[in-house]
Order: C-alpha cells, then sequence, then structure tokens
C-alpha cells in the first residue's frame, strides 16, 4: 500500500480554505473504492413465522430466575446455588466477559487523545568525516532528549468510534454467553436431579416387587406342600425372585452414578454427590405459555441475545472497514528538550516544539481492502444466518417442549387407568392362586403387566417434569436483556439490514 503523508514541523504554516477543498477532493478521487460489496441479508423477524397453533396465548407468566423454587425441593435449589458459584464453565465464561471488556476499554482509548512522556540518554561516537559540527565531530557525545506528546486522531469518518461500538456489543454478547452457561448448567442439574428421583421411584417399585415375588415363593412352596404345583413352579418362582433382586441391584447402581453426575456437574468431586439426599419433587406448577410469543422471546432467551448482539457487533465492523478506505488525519504536537551533555538539558536554547496533522490515504493495495471488507460482510451474512437459526431452534425448542408436556399428560390418564386395572388383576390372580383356583403362570403374567404398568407411571411422571424444566429453559430461566434498547430497532429489524451498514 502506498501512502500519502503531509507533515507541518513549523507553527505558523497556513493552508487555505479553498486549498484544503481541492486537496481532499483530489485525494478521495484518487483513493480505492468499494463500489460493488454489499449484502442483502437480514435478520428474521418473529411474525415471519407461523406460530398461533403451536404457541397459543395462554396468559401464563415468563419464568423467573427462581423458577427451580417450583418443585418445592430446597435440596434443588441448593445445589443449583452451589454450582453457579465455583463451577469451572462458569469460571470460563466469565473469564471471556472479561476480556471482553478490556476489548472494549481498549477500543475506546481510541477514540480519545493521547499524551505520552519519553525520556532518552544516548552515548554516541560520532564520525569525524560527517556534517556535525565541531567539537561534537569525531568523539563521544550524550544526547539527553526529553518529550511530552499529544496525538488525537480526527475519525473524520468514524472507524474509531465503529470500532468501540463493535467491541461494546461484543461485550454484551460475552455477558449474554455468561448468562446462557448459568442457564444451562442450572438445567443440566435440575434434569440430572429429576432423574435421581426417577431411579428412586423405580427402586421403590422394584423393592415392592421383590416382596411381591417372595410372596409368590412362599405360596408356591405351600401349593408344593399339597400336591397342586411341583418343584418346576418353585424354580421357576425362585428365578422370578433373583432376577428382581437384581434389578434393585442394577438401581442402586444407576443412582450412586447419578450422584457423582451431580458432583461433576457442580464442579465437586465424586465425594460430594454421596452427600446428596434423596430428592423430594412435587410436580411444579401449571403449564401456561405466556401472551405475546414469540416477540418477547427475542430478549427473554440468552442465545438470542447474543447472537442478535453479534450481528450488531458485525455491522460497526463492516462501518469501521469502509471508513479505512478514506483518508485518516491525525494531529500531533510534541514539546521538550534535546541537548549534548547535561549542562545545556534544561535551557531554552535546548527547547524544541512540533506540531502538524499526519494523513493517510489509501491509493493502490493490490485489493487489500476490498478483500477485507468483503470478508466483512461474509463474517455479517454467517452473524445473520447464525441469529435466524437460533431463533428458529428457540421457537422450535418451546413447541416441543409444550406438546410433550400435552401428550405426558394424555398418556398420563390412561397410564393411571392401565396401572389400577393391572394391579386389581394383580391382587385377584394371587387370591385365586393361593385357593388353588388358578395357575402360576397366570400369576406371573399379571405379576409382569402390574410391574409394567407401575413403571411406567414412574417414568412418565418423571417425564413430564423433565419436559417442565426444559420449558423453563426454552423460555429464558428468567433472563431479561437490560440492555436490548440499546441496539437500534431501525437497524436491527427494520427493512434490509444492508441499509443499516450503508449509514454511517
Amino acid at each position: 500500500m502506498s501512502h500519502f503523508s503531509i507533515r507541518h514541523v513549523a507553527i505558523g504554516t497556513r493552508v487555505s480554505k479553498l486549498g484544503v477543498s481541492v486537496l481532499l477532493a483530489a485525494m478521495l478521487s484518487a483513493c480505492v473504492n468499494y463500489a460493488g460489496i454489499h449484502s442483502d441479508k437480514q435478520i428474521a423477524r418473529p411474525e415471519q413465522f407461523e406460530t398461533a397453533s403451536s404457541l397459543p396465548a395462554e396468559q401464563g407468566r415468563w419464568p423467573a430466575a427462581d423458577w427451580a423454587d417450583q418443585f418445592g425441593d430446597a435440596q434443588l435449589k441448593a445445589l443449583i446455588a452451589e454450582a453457579l458459584q465455583g463451577n469451572p464453565s462458569i469460571d470460563e465464561a466469565r473469564a471471556r466477559v472479561v476480556e471482553a471488556q478490556a476489548y472494549s476499554q481498549s477500543a475506546k482509548a481510541g477514540t480519545l487523545p493521547r499524551v505520552d512522556a519519553d525520556y532518552s540518554l544516548t552515548r554516541q561516537e560520532f564520525s569525524g568525516s560527517t556534517v556535525i559540527p565541531p567539537p561534537y565531530r569525531g568523539g563521544w557525545q550524550t544526547e539527553n532528549k526529553g518529550l511530552l506528546s499529544a496525538s488525537y486522531d480526527l475519525d473524520l469518518w468514524g472507524k474509531n468510534r465503529e470500532a468501540f461500538k463493535a467491541a461494546v456489543s461484543q461485550q454484551r454478547a460475552s455477558e449474554a454467553d455468561d448468562e446462557m452457561v448459568k442457564l444451562t448448567l442450572s438445567t443440566a442439574i435440575a434434569r440430572t436431579y429429576n432423574d435421581l428421583a426417577r431411579l428412586y421411584a423405580l427402586r421403590d417399585i422394584a423393592q415392592r416387587e421383590v416382596e411381591h415375588r417372595e410372596q409368590i415363593d412362599r405360596i408356591t412352596a405351600a401349593r408344593i406342600a399339597t400336591g397342586l404345583d411341583t418343584e418346576v413352579e418353585r424354580k421357576t418362582a425362585q428365578a422370578n425372585l433373583t432376577s428382581s433382586r437384581g434389578s434393585l441391584a442394577v438401581l442402586d447402581g444407576n443412582i450412586l452414578t447419578t450422584r457423582y453426575q451431580l458432583a461433576a456437574l457442580m464442579g465437586r468431586g465424586p465425594d460430594r454427590g454421596q452427600a446428596i439426599a434423596r430428592p423430594a419433587l412435587d410436580a411444579g406448577d401449571a403449564v401456561r405459555l405466556p401472551d405475546n410469543l414469540p416477540a418477547d422471546l427475542l430478549s427473554r432467551r440468552p442465545d438470542i441475545v447474543a447472537a442478535r448482539w453479534r450481528v450488531d457487533a458485525i455491522t460497526h465492523e463492516v462501518k469501521e472497514t469502509k471508513a479505512e478506505f478514506y483518508p485518516d488525519i491525525n494531529l500531533s504536537a510534541a514539546i521538550g528538550f534535546d541537548a549534548f551533555g547535561f549542562g545545556e538539558f534544561l535551557n531554552a536554547q535546548s527547547r524544541t516544539i512540533s506540531v502538524g496533522p499526519a494523513i493517510h490515504l489509501p491509493i493502490f493495495d493490490a485489493g487489500a481492502l476490498r478483500a477485507k471488507l468483503r470478508g466483512r460482510y461474509a463474517e455479517f451474512d454467517y452473524a445473520v444466518a447464525a441469529y435466524n437459526q437460533t431463533l428458529i431452534h428457540a421457537l422450535s425448542d418451546v413447541a416441543t417442549q409444550l406438546a410433550q408436556i400435552r401428550s405426558s399428560d394424555a398418556q398420563l390418564v390412561e397410564a393411571e387407568a392401565t396401572r389400577q386395572s393391572a394391579e386389581d388383576a394383580d391382587k385377584l390372580a394371587i387370591t385365586q392362586y393361593k385357593v388353588g383356583l388358578t395357575n402360576q403362570l397366570t400369576v406371573l403374567n399379571a405379576d409382569v403387566t402390574a410391574l409394567n404398568a407401575e413403571q411406567s407411571v414412574a417414568d412418565l411422571k418423571m417425564s413430564r417434569r423433565d419436559r417442565q424444566i426444559e420449558l423453563a429453559a426454552a423460555l429464558g430461566g428468567g433472563y431479561i436483556d437490560t440492555s436490548a434498547d440499546a441496539v437500534r430497532s431501525e437497524d436491527m429489524t427494520a427493512g434490509p439490514t444492508e441499509a443499516a451498514i450503508a449509514r454511517h
């Protein structure tokens, strides 16, 4: 890249307004341009999607930050709070926020004047055959130089300002990412805790099944004594009893494994999981979607908010890159002292002063700036596509969780009726088996049917609660983007996004 530069070293140099205008016009006509480089991509608006049927307005409430309290288990609340205190995933997210804040502060510094103080001490032997006058020629001299300098980029085209705005938007995206990590972690703990509750419920069923099959074994032994059954039925009863005890042992192992999973999610060692008590979860609140979906979802899902801020950031980065096509004018001034030796260093004769502008204009850069701008637009297109995909996923997520909950409700009605009928049939079969009115096969079939029905009810209840947890997360988990008003609505949602980039 070639550079066009003008430096004024002496005070008092004057250039007329007409001369400056002619000079700027000549420079602008000669500089590289970004004609033909643009994008027609724009972020999706929620009203573009058909959601009236899948996301009905039900006058429900948005989840609060303490959404897990609805299940009435103080231990779950405590586990989530503990996990959010010292989890490595949270620490990573917070470190990224601090990094983004530092970058934002650095970008802001580029919009302000800069003042520096420099001092140098140089011991040098000068050549005896140069223009250096005696007595310095051909001898060793010590040069003392101290300068106080100031510089300020006029930023006529907004390059530094756009860089600062982009950095602020990236910082806000990082903050939203931090909230998304917290929500994801809280959701994972709640779901794993709910799975622990499911395993305990299944263990209760398995324990009752062991007791039930011990009863069948005793009845079979009594029937053998009266000649109603043979050793075949006795061995069959004992095999079923042994299998039930094995199932109980499997559940005990799964419970311990799930405790370790919870400890890992909390950022703790496995011993912490052993101290977790049995869950005592309630059914939770009634499920009703809030009104004004999906519009309000845009500011309540951290992942959508982060994606939107990234679109805003790259929008400013495109403007910043466009500004690089125009002349860059920097004002600088310096005052100080420069002398050989120490005796004359602070004398008036050693004073040095400089002031003037420096102008940089890209004239021929072999296409480097145009390539950079095309790359920025590619990043912009990617950010817009990522935002649109995030929005689509969020809407689908809410609709899916709601549909699963409604399906679970319908299945539970049928499953409860099935369980009751199977339990009645099992009791009747045992009674008839005792008095010799039916055989062991009928009893075992009724027992298996009752066992499956009871397990199905337990699984459905826990699955429904799992969907409730995921629905709370899908609705943002109580998060609200308090900085959303900082994103200009006309730049982000109205008309082609390219128009927003072009205005600067």
